[in-house]
């Protein structure tokens, strides 16, 4: 391609650049945990005094070198650093552009880009389990990159795509916060009814007329299934529906053809789009890659998907008619929270919790409260949660197969830049 250069990556990308930081000052700290591999951007969750460990400055791409956190994508351009800079684990590298021949932008993309991730991935060396690619790794990859506007117009592309997804994950955020306070409103503070009388109960100070109710008097369950592993693929992620088990075939390609028994199994074991799942086992706080309690509300793109074991799924009906939305703002306090982990067994990497446990979770109830009124609110809530994690799984898509096409010139911004207006 017409002005297009061959380059090693490390002559590309400035890696682990020089950053003046003073010992003994307090900066921005990252830490690895802050990496999410479904944002771009990640901001600092601490204020520390420097210690040694990766030191950068604001837009700079931090990129995971060591296993599992490489194979998981942990790449982000970090953002919001006091004074423009800061510093992080140990197990960084950090990308920067270079003067003149990289915009620190496109780095970013390029980082993420599948040949560059899979070649960090082969290069690994060490001990099992704690293998890190080396900076001088990069020296070995060549790639044909396109000039400086021409990578400027392919990062403003993609980072469009990358903005409307973060945006649409801040309003998700503020949508389980309205619904979490107009239960408050509605559950805690008792405010449609503070016209009325108040009575004592085991929960305090409750409208008169009502009662302290358990949750297992509303719900159903189903527990998960342990799924063999010759049943499904995708490294044992569940992500499979049946789509016809009369012909004994599921759809997402991941087996040909399964038995009419495990067909059944599948069916039996199903999620719906606002079903309410708790992990049954897991760690205690403040292990958060898997709280025994944590409790999740099935987006619409799950619809299908199946319940693994250690979980449990749980659905409320009210005079015949679904509370999910109810529910799961029941089981999102942190009155529940600090309930279900107080009443957990077993040690703090593998605490488990009972049926009965959940089931017998006391909340404030009133036979007569117009509960079509709160549902009708919260269900409008779930809806545009729902709509706004199907469009950014569309977008998830669409960056995912724009950026190995657009960095390798493939494709070229002026061919895909009224479809990408469009699907934003």
């Amino acid at each position: 391609m017409q002005d297009w250069k061959t380059y090693k990556l490390s002559e590309f990308i400035n890696i682990n650049p020089l950053v003046r930081l003073k010992a003994n000052d307090k900066y921005s700290f990252v830490e690895m945990k802050d990496l999410d591999v479904n944002l771009k951007t990640v901001k600092p969750s601490d204020f520390k005094l420097l210690k040694g460990g990766a030191k950068f400055q604001d837009r700079d791409t931090l990129f995971a070198r060591i296993t599992p956190c490489l194979q998981n994508g942990k790449i982000c351009q970090v953002r919001d650093l006091q004074n423009n800079v800061g510093f992080g684990s140990t197990e960084f590298l950090v990308f920067r552009g270079k003067d003149g021949i990289s915009d620190t932008d496109f780095v970013y993309y390029l980082s993420r880009e599948p040949f560059v991730r899979q070649f960090a991935e082969a290069n690994m060396i060490g001990t099992s389990g704690r293998q890190r690619v080396a900076k001088e790794a990069f020296q070995n990859i060549k790639l044909e990159l396109p000039p400086l506007q021409e990578q400027k117009a392919i990062a403003a592309i993609l980072s469009a795509l990358d903005d409307k997804i973060e945006l649409n994950l801040q309003i998700i955020k503020t949508l389980e916060e309205m619904a979490m306070a107009l239960y408050k409103h509605w559950f805690v503070d008792f405010g449609p009814f503070q016209n009325g009388k108040f009575v004592e109960s085991e929960l305090g100070i409750i409208p008169e007329g009502w009662e302290v109710k358990s949750v297992g008097e509303f719900v159903k369950h189903q527990k998960g299934f342990a799924f063999k592993s010759n049943w499904y693929q995708d490294e044992g992620k569940i992500v499979v529906r049946v789509s016809d088990t009369t012909s004994n075939s599921i759809d997402l390609n991941t087996c040909n053809k399964i038995s009419e028994e495990q067909a059944l199994v599948y069916k039996t074991y199903e999620l719906k789009t606002n079903d309410i799942i708790i992990a049954t086992v897991g760690s205690w706080p403040p292990n958060y890659s898997s709280v025994v309690g944590k409790v999740v509300r099935v987006p619409s793109i799950a619809e299908g998907g199946l319940l693994n074991q250690n979980a449990v799924k749980l659905n409320m009906k009210v005079k015949e008619v679904n509370q999910q939305g109810l529910l799961y703002c029941i089981l999102k306090t942190d009155r529940f929270l600090n309930y279900i982990v107080n009443s957990a067994q077993g040690s703090a990497s593998q605490a488990s919790i009972k049926l009965t446990d959940i089931f017998n979770y006391p909340i404030p109830f009133g036979k007569d409260i117009k509960l079509y009124d709160f549902s009708n609110q919260i269900e409008v809530f779930l809806e545009q949660q729902n709509f706004l994690i199907e469009e950014n799984q569309t977008l998830t898509i669409l960056r995912d197969t724009l950026l190995p096409k657009l960095i390798s010139g493939e494709v070229r911004v002026k061919d895909i830049e009224q479809m990408v207006a469009a699907a934003l």
